[in-house]
């Protein structure tokens, strides 16, 4: 089927959407095979750091668009955490119908500046556009430990920007292997009180399955997840190679890993598909 967009996904009041990355093209499938086996539309992400990995973006977005189209549910095509301008012309020009800017990093009139400048790029080509409200005044970006958005601040630079979600800081950070992350619901109440846009979740690899779902019903749409999928694809590989030393057939491992990260997928997506807001969310037209 065609791609999808995720302002119908991210819009609804009953679910919040799974949004996983994959580097490898065993990653790719692996989301689109736990997506089909859940029976729930999933966003497929491909960040920056990917597209360096690989030396390209073209490539890679060319069978991730490949794969996508032909799954049996709705998927979108993301890119995650662009930080060039051009990476989002490019992904753009190559299909994808979301991309995510990332000016964290710079001063807030800067960062408005770039940010509604890739919105109205996108918003002529029907392309969702992400951003990320970092810290004023700050160089750490939004998702570093102890930062936090302003729900005022939010408002105003959605209301700036004309973007379609708002990635926000309420208590995960990026590249966490444990668990162990404490969401401020009440925080996330307030920024969806006062963002009429859906609100995204950054860092979610370091919550657990209970604060993932409390965070999705408080009013997160969508819920990104790498880091955690990359530790279950790894040991999956990992248990293939220390149980037999032998093998040297990549396929014997990586299909271990792209198995297990499919049925994790699945079971997240069902997760966040079961937690529903507490009370209906509506958003700007």
């Amino acid at each position: 089927m065609p791609l999808d967009t995720p302002h119908a996904m991210l819009r609804t009041t009953t679910a919040a959407v799974g949004a996983f990355n994959g580097a490898l093209i065993e990653q790719v499938e692996a989301v689109l095979t736990g997506a089909e086996q859940a029976r729930l539309p999933v966003i497929l992400q491909i960040s920056e750091n990917a597209v360096a990995h690989h030396g390209a973006l073209a490539p890679l977005a060319a069978a991730a668009r490949s794969a996508a189209t032909a799954a049996a549910v709705p998927v979108a095509l993301h890119l995650d955490h662009a930080t060039r301008p051009d990476l989002v012309e490019e992904a753009v020009a190559l299909g994808f119908t979301s991309v995510m800017f990332d000016g964290a990093h710079l001063p807030w009139e800067e960062n408005v500046a770039r940010t509604r400048a890739i919105a109205d790029h996108c918003r002529s080509r029907g392309v969702f556009v992400e951003a990320e409200l970092g810290e004023i005044g700050g160089k750490n970006g939004a998702h570093a430990p102890g930062v936090r958005t302003d729900p005022e601040e939010a408002a105003r630079f959605v209301a700036d920007t004309g973007v379609d979600a708002l990635a926000v800081a309420v208590g995960t950070s990026h590249h966490m292997t444990e668990r162990t992350a404490r969401i401020d619901l009440d925080l996330v109440r307030a920024l969806r009180a006062a963002v009429r846009v859906p609100l995204v979740l950054h860092g979610s690899s370091g919550a657990d399955d209970a604060t993932l779902a409390a965070a999705a019903a408080a009013g997160i749409r969508k819920v990104n997840i790498s880091t955690h999928l990359n530790t279950v694809f790894t040991a999956a590989v990992r248990a293939v190679l220390d149980a037999d030393p032998a093998v040297v057939d990549p396929r014997r491992y990586v299909g271990r890993g792209r198995e297990a990260m499919a049925v994790e997928v699945a079971r997240l997506l069902r997760l966040f598909a079961a937690a529903e807001p507490a009370e209906p969310i509506v958003y700007a037209s």
